[in-house]
């Protein structure tokens, strides 16, 4: 089977402190995106071998991979063992605050359940994503929008009725969420460079990872600067712990228009694109 594996932004992401167990309290709306991989996933019976391929050579294909995180904890909570053949597509760049790895995570726990039979429950297989990774759960609800609490794992949909066209920029570096995370309590303002919330319709932009992450990666808060100077730009914000930027506009027209202003500007080295929010 062939499946879609979308993409996600936050909309925006709040910090509310550090917890016990070592992560950070959150709250933050997650939205899909129409730009997304392609996972194959085919089930070849029994056995308990797996062949995973990927069309983009820098991600592992070894026990790391969330995609093979996922088949086994599916694996282990369905007590089922078999062989799989798993393939992604790539168009979601790794590092980049965009959720491809819990994206393709999510993707292969629906695909394996679906596949052996549906043994686990729609609730079950949120539970075994929130083991996975804190994003993981947000890909396995119906709706292409949904609010994260905790540490992002406890996931409620939500009624999105805007369809946002946008442009995603990703400059050639990734950025390690933990490191962001770690860096967070203690990190300043870059004067000059505005972190307030923006005030849209479909709520309050705003990104509390933006503090830390600016504060080293010098590309990024310029970049929001330019981004906000555009006329068709509603509003800019880096995603999740970056480091993607991203600026909404009115229309698809003006999105693909500025992704062609942000490659003349960025170089060659980003990574560009126009796209919209799931609908």
């Amino acid at each position: 089977m062939t499946f879609h594996s979308p993409a996600k932004i936050n909309l925006w992401l709040r910090i509310l402190g550090k917890r016990e167990d070592g992560f950070h309290e959150v709250q933050t709306r997650l939205c899909q995106l129409a730009l997304g991989d392609t996972v194959e996933v085919e089930h070849l019976g029994a056995g308990h071998n797996v062949a995973l391929t990927c069309s983009d050579p820098t991600v592992p294909l070894d026990e790391s991979n969330l995609a093979i995180k996922a088949l086994r904890a599916f694996e282990s909570r369905a007590n089922k063992n078999s062989s799989w053949r798993i393939h992604l597509e790539k168009k979601i760049p790794a590092g980049a605050g965009l959720g491809g790895g819990s994206s393709n995570a999510a993707t292969v726990l629906k695909a394996c359940n679906t596949l052996a039979g549906s043994p686990l429950s729609p609730a079950q297989l949120i539970e075994l994503g929130a083991q996975i990774g804190s994003d993981v759960p947000c890909f396995l609800i119906h709706t292409p929008a949904s609010d994260g609490a905790g540490r992002g794992e406890q996931v409620t949909p939500v009624e999105f009725d805007w369809k946002l066209p946008l442009v995603l920029i990703k400059p050639p570096f990734p950025i390690p969420t933990p490191w962001a995370y770690k860096r967070w309590a203690n990190s300043k303002e870059i004067p000059g460079v505005p972190y307030a919330p923006q005030l849209c319709p479909w709520g309050a932009m705003v990104n509390d990872l933006e503090r830390p992450v600016f504060e080293k990666y010098l590309l990024l808060p310029t970049l929001k600067n330019w981004l906000l100077e555009q006329g068709e730009v509603r509003a800019a914000l880096m995603s999740g712990s970056g480091s993607t930027m991203f600026a909404i506009t009115d229309t698809p027209v003006q999105a693909a228009e500025l992704a062609a202003k942000a490659r003349e500007w960025c170089g060659e080295t980003a990574w560009i694109q126009s796209t919209s929010t799931a609908g």
